[in-house]
């Protein structure tokens, strides 16, 4: 993961400052007489994202509309300017220019509200000093772990850091990412198209997209490594050998940071890409970056900043949770450095920030801590960072240490388990996955809530599930049968009336008792009885009569 980068508390542009800069944001003011309208999302989001809203009952706002078309025709024809890119969510447009008397003329804009410069004029052969991807790397000989018997795929080397979570329980169920939509934002997939690690992916077109917003272009295979990295964590199919945590997931690849610099466009490339990936309908974003210091200090963050409001990408970050996707983030690397905590987007309130634990569950020294500063947990949880088997270069397994690695880890299963529970919200996927984990009653600055664990996150939603439908048949109503009509059995679903006990007596039409169930009741309680071997009972209508200490009620049923 990369150590560090920042958000913009934005320098207010100044004529002084202009020659060091040669990208801005330019932020807006309105959307005022926009083509767009809320009414016709189609125009804007794709038939997959509506329903990804829909689904979640999450309406639109102002922040969906599109920037307004003619505000960047009038930035374009300032002068020479290039718009790189922009996000409606922030109503702001990353540009492209050294001409002084064309910024002047965007700042003079009614719509403009200001215009803040964000990275400097970069030397072609420039290297940051900052160390952005510290991840040592090293082969892996033999094969590590075992298989289960009853285990769908033969995991090979992986098989410690899934059974971590127990992730092998929701692929043995049939769970492994089929149908679902993962964009990756990261430096570079480097030669991912050839590495024969994802020969599955590309065999059957489950990459569905890629785009550079670096250098705004479609390649994204010849730039840096480490997002290949994380790609083979998630999606590796080589049986025996790397099976990755959601193998068959498709997949976006999106290149938003430069390895090569370090400053806060690389934020707005990543709100930029965020907003590209909801538009498309990707169901979860998971990102291996992270940013608080910068080549320039002026842009530098502080602790303060990592409050889930100051930074673009943070900022970005939660937007995207608004719109009904789920965001994983690795905490970072700084846990044996002064500056010890997590950085930005990780401090995203909605962000599910992941640490970094080994195989073992022993916490990495160099996983970065929480709070965040206005004290919230985090990380949230922790996944295997330390020790973490990924694909090499070669497509032969290799083992790398960052908490990038427990992120992709952690992501893919959480993938997993959204397609299990495609009528459950985000929010209630990441409030399971984190109720299941190994110190939920007891959480800490170091690994959060623990490490999650994936059968009992599925048991958590399967029972919500139960009592969600359960209420669904009630309605309003607080004592029903099914099916309707019965052949064998029958069950009646109870809403408790008070706390004692009830009584409930099967007759037949002509009044002889047939068998009788009590139950002891708390109030509002949902109890499911069960009425069983009755396959001799003829045809016709039967009544089931309640009874307790306060009310009585005789309902009809079928058979």
């Amino acid at each position: 993961m990369k150590k560090v980068l920042a958000l913009v508390c934005i320098l207010v542009f100044a004529t002084s400052a202009r020659s060091q800069f040669s990208r801005y944001v330019v932020v807006l003011k309105d959307k005022n007489n926009s083509p767009y309208n809320l009414n016709n999302p189609s125009a804007f989001l794709s038939g997959k994202s509506i329903a990804r809203r829909t689904r979640q009952n999450i309406g639109l706002d102002s922040t969906d509309l599109p920037i307004v078309p003619a505000y960047l025709d009038s930035i374009a024809a300032s002068g020479p300017v290039t718009i790189l890119n922009k996000s409606k969510w922030l109503n702001q447009v990353l540009i492209q220019s050294a001409d002084a008397a064309a910024l002047a003329r965007i700042q003079s804009f009614p719509f403009v509200k200001f215009i803040s410069g964000i990275a400097p004029r970069v030397a072609a052969n420039a290297v940051s000093n900052r160390d952005k991807f510290n991840e040592q790397i090293t082969g892996v000989s033999g094969t590590k772990g075992v298989q289960g018997a009853n285990d769908f795929f033969n995991y090979g080397n992986m098989y410690p850091q899934i059974h971590i979570h127990e992730g092998e329980y929701l692929h043995n169920n049939g769970f492994r990412g089929e149908g679902m939509t993962i964009a990756i934002l990261d430096g570079g997939f480097f030669h991912y198209d050839t590495n024969p690690a994802f020969d599955s992916v590309r065999l059957q077109n489950r990459v569905l997209g890629t785009w550079d917003f670096v250098k705004n272009e479609s390649s994204v295979t010849e730039d840096n490594i480490h997002g290949m990295y994380c790609f083979s964590i998630i999606a590796s199919n080589v049986p025996g050998s790397l099976i990755g945590t959601c193998p068959k997931a498709n997949f976006y690849l999106f290149r938003t940071e430069d390895v090569a610099t370090e400053y806060p466009l690389e934020e707005q490339n990543w709100v930029a890409a965020a907003e590209v990936a909801d538009s498309l309908g990707v169901d979860l974003i998971t990102s291996s970056l992270g940013y608080s210091e910068f080549d320039n200090p002026g842009f530098n963050h502080t602790y303060a900043d990592m409050n889930g409001k100051n930074t673009i990408v943070t900022r970005g970050a939660d937007l995207a949770v608004q719109k009904g996707m789920i965001v994983t983030n690795s905490a970072g690397n700084s846990g044996n450095e002064s500056w010890h905590y997590v950085i930005a987007p990780a401090d995203g309130d909605s962000v599910l920030t992941v640490g970094a634990v080994n195989s073992s569950g022993q916490i990495a020294s160099f996983s970065s801590y929480g709070p965040s500063y206005d004290g919230r947990i985090k990380p949230n949880v922790a996944s295997v960072g330390w020790g973490t088997v990924i694909a090499g270069a070669t497509g032969n397994p290799a083992s790398g240490s960052g908490t990038s690695f427990s992120n992709p880890n952690l992501a893919g299963l959480v993938t997993c388990l959204w397609q299990a529970f495609p009528d459950f919200s985000n929010m209630e996927i990441l409030d399971a996955v984190q109720k299941s984990s190994s110190q939920y009653a007891s959480p800490d600055d170091r690994v959060g809530f623990g490490i999650p664990n994936m059968r009992v996150a599925y048991d958590l939603l399967a029972a919500k599930r139960v009592i969600r439908n359960a209420n669904n048949v009630l309605a309003n109503d607080w004592l029903k049968t099914y099916p309707i009509p019965f052949t064998n059995a029958f069950t009646v679903l109870l809403k408790g009336q008070l706390t004692g006990k009830a009584t409930l007596v099967l007759f037949d039409a002509a009044g002889r008792q047939l068998t009788m169930k009590t139950q002891d009741t708390e109030s509002d309680q949902l109890y499911f009885i069960s009425f069983s071997q009755l396959q001799s009972l003829p045809a016709g209508v039967y009544l089931l009569k309640y009874s307790d200490a306060k009310t009585k009620r005789t309902i009809k049923i079928l058979k």
